[in-house]
């Protein structure tokens, strides 16, 4: 499947909302609560993100809403795969479930509208 990521070296926090279907505000919630997600600044103080990141975030994503972890499960979660070194393999798995699942939510949404014309 390909990396629906478009190949940039550096990605603002719109760019990273986007991709991950967030708000700004819970992106930055979450650099307050994680301590593995610190994404540096430039010269005029913009968060910028890096593919890496922006996988964490994903992973993140997935374990808050999908498996439904509280913010300190979520934390203990990542210690957990950072400790184990799988932190980088689980975050490659998320991006590919969360993936699969705006795919899938898209398809519906085709075949809704497609289901909608009216023919003839």
């Amino acid at each position: 499947m390909p990396d629906r990521i478009a190949e940039k070296a550096y990605y603002s926090i719109g760019d990273v909302c986007e991709i991950a279907d967030l708000k700004p505000h819970v992106l930055r919630y979450w650099e307050s609560q994680f301590s593995v997600l610190r994404p540096t600044k430039n010269r005029a103080g913009n968060r910028v993100y890096r593919r890496k990141e922006i996988k964490l975030v994903q992973l993140l994503r997935h374990l808050l809403y999908t498996e439904r972890y509280t913010i300190e499960g979520a934390q203990l979660k990542l210690n957990q795969l950072r400790k184990e070194g799988k932190l980088a393999k689980a975050a490659r798995v998320a991006w590919d479930q969360e993936t699969i699942r705006d795919l899938r939510r898209e398809a519906d949404e085709l075949v809704a509208l497609l289901g909608s014309v009216e023919v003839g």
